[in-house]
């Protein structure tokens, strides 16, 4: 009945106002059409009848319908319809505002009865509501209403769809001042020894008969520089359900270096790129069943594809940088054997590169592909040997797959501007790898030796490293933990014999047999390691926690591809040998200082020597 009454209250109130905009508007069109003012007074001469309107009524409703009438807006009949209806709702209303009052009346004396009933004689009755009371009768109400709302889709304050609840975004930024200082000269007190490979590679081809290296692109090792440099990166990881995610990140770069994200300031105060950093779908199961999982041990299962994290297991930067991302498709496992022992694997296979559809772009007939993939494994462990002491080991065996440069077949450079081998030459490069050049040039009729030779270069030498990692984790001082890591690596794929024959560089500077030419004897290797001791808290998640590592890097010429290993230790690359330490501090849960200063000497050819120091504020989000 209340309800009713409501509707019917609001209905009569809709109508009332619905008659006076519609009688206000009638009345001025037909004032601005007469031109006359609705007080003016008949003229003297004017004269005067008996009036048709309507007597006044007590209802303003017909009072309104009645002028409506007079105005023309509606008929008679119309508003004789609209009274009775007015009529029946009246009645309707009163109706039920009766009978809520009847019943208001029964409940108010049957609650005064028993009160009455309840108090001793003589007492006095007086109606108080307790505040608590109150706040309870309010949060029901509210817990009412907002169900309500929920059910019938109304717009929550402070909630969000359901959808960016599965949606979670992450980012960093970090500042850098880079200092870089080079304590000796390079080998004669220049730097021809040190031939910017990349910078050949995509660019036009050097022409060897010129000189050697005398007038090819040089990387710098004499003039001390210092830059100052800005990484942003921003990410976002979506939960799709049923086990899938999904992961996207774009982040800055001066250039499209797979190891480095950095953006060196200094531009003229031009905008910066930003790169499509990581995008990936992943799958993971956290329970699947296996023929071994006895005792209820379970295995998890994980398979990523796109451009993700390196997926193995990886505690120093000897073999793979940091920022490194991986193209491809990944699978890891892991599973526990007994509390606090466990394995874990993982396996992969990564394009690397693609032969251009229409290679050679600059030729009628096209070549054979040469594409080129990684295929990696690694199995590893991990043991909780105490609540103070762990362990976790691993080892990984990584095929690069049609890296190695090889010569062409005879080309003519004079007839044709593309040789069957150009592809081979790798598109990216640091430095330290061993070089050959990739094209078998053939001599102009009555050249001689002396002849155009145009090049570009590859890999002398095949890359299918071992690595071997280990960590050892010391928490007899919780928080601060002295951690202890190394890994190994050995190239199993190196040929000696094979790059000696082509080598460009990695020379010593004095021929010291018969199977070397006036460079000088072979120098490069294949193994390299690395050692690192790390004092103090694992996470930086408030003011006052830090850490500092020291350690030292050995790296042949060809123990892993300079493509993919640091890009700050000398510069980046491979044929690097030295020192390293640093530390960190947090000036906030999210906010940090480092230092680190890494000391790098060459270790085969020309003498090469940088040290570099880096600062670093570092924030996340």
């Amino acid at each position: 009945m209340l309800t009713k009454k409501s509707k019917v209250s609001r209905g009569a109130l809709f109508l009332s106002a619905s008659l006076i905009a519609l009688t206000l508007a009638q009345g001025t069109v037909q004032a601005q059409q007469s031109g006359e003012s609705q007080h003016a007074k008949p003229d003297a001469g004017e004269k005067i009848a008996v009036s048709d309107k309507k007597a006044v009524a007590p209802s303003a409703t017909v009072n309104l319908l009645n002028v409506l009438v007079e105005k023309g807006v509606i008929t008679q009949e119309q508003a004789d319809g609209i009274i009775v209806q007015a009529d029946d709702e009246a009645f309707v209303a009163r109706q039920a505002v009766k009978d809520a009052t009847a019943k208001a009346d029964e409940a108010s004396k049957a609650a005064s009865s028993a009160a009455s009933a309840a108090s001793p004689p003589g007492s006095k009755r007086v109606s108080y509501v307790p505040e608590i009371v109150r706040k309870q009768l309010k949060d029901e109400l509210r817990k009412e209403v907002m169900g309500q709302a929920k059910t019938e889709g109304w717009a929550s304050p402070g909630s969000y769809p359901e959808w960016a609840g599965r949606i979670r975004f992450y980012g960093d930024i970090r500042g850098r001042y880079e200092g870089i200082f080079h304590p000796g000269g390079s080998y004669n007190g220049t730097s021809d020894h040190f031939p910017n490979i990349n910078a050949i590679n995509n660019g036009s081809p050097y022409d060897l008969a010129i000189g050697n290296f005398d007038y090819a692109p040089m990387f710098n090792t004499e003039m001390e520089r210092e830059r100052y440099r800005l990484r942003a990166r921003l990410g976002l990881t979506a939960d799709l359900y049923d086990g899938f995610t999904a992961g996207l990140r774009i982040a800055t770069g001066s250039d499209n270096s797979p190891v480095s994200t950095n953006q060196t300031l200094g531009g003229n105060f031009s905008k910066y790129p930003l790169w499509l950093d990581r995008a990936y779908l992943k799958y993971q199961i956290d329970a699947f069943q296996t023929p071994f999982d006895n005792y209820g041990m379970t295995t998890k299962l994980a398979i990523a594809m796109g451009r993700f994290d390196n997926p193995f297991w990886s505690p120093t930067d000897l073999a793979w940088d940091s920022d490194l991302g991986f193209d491809g498709v990944a699978l890891q496992a892991k599973r526990e054997f007994r509390e606090g022992l466990s394995a874990f694997a993982v396996g992969g296979a990564f394009p690397i590169f693609n032969t251009s559809l229409d290679f050679a772009s600059t030729e009628r007939d096209k070549f054979k592909s040469e594409d080129k993939y990684l295929f990696g494994g690694q199995l590893g462990v991990n043991w909780t040997a105490t609540p103070t002491l762990a362990f976790t080991f691993g080892a990984g065996l990584y095929d690069f797959h049609n890296v190695q440069g090889r010569l062409s077949t005879p080309c003519d450079v004079q007839v044709v501007s593309a040789c069957d081998t150009d592809h081979l030459r790798p598109s990216f490069v640091q430095k330290g790898n061993t070089y050959m050049p990739l094209r078998d040039v053939i001599p102009p009729p009555g050249s001689g030796s002396d002849y155009p030779n145009p090049q570009y270069f590859g890999l002398a030498s095949g890359y299918r490293p071992v690595i071997l990692s280990g960590r050892a984790d010391l928490g007899n001082f919780h928080p601060v933990h002295v951690v202890l890591d190394g890994e190994f690596v050995w190239n199993s794929a190196f040929d000696r014999k094979a790059a000696r024959a082509f080598a460009i560089n990695n020379r010593g500077p004095d021929p010291t047999g018969p199977d070397d030419d006036i460079i000088g004897r072979y120098e490069g290797g294949n193994m390299g390691w690395l050692g690192r001791v790390t004092v103090g808290h694992q996470q930086l998640t408030e003011f006052g926690h830090w850490n500092a590592h020291i350690g030292y890097k050995y790296l042949e010429s060809d123990a892993v591809m300079d493509a993919f290993a640091d890009s700050d230790f000398g510069l980046g690359g491979t044929n690097l040998k030295g020192y390293f330490l640093g530390a960190n501090f947090a000036l906030s849960s999210s906010v940090s200082a480092t230092a680190r200063w890494m000391s790098a000497n060459s270790i085969a050819g020309a003498p090469y020597a940088v040290d570099i120091l880096q600062v670093d504020l570092n924030a996340k989000f």
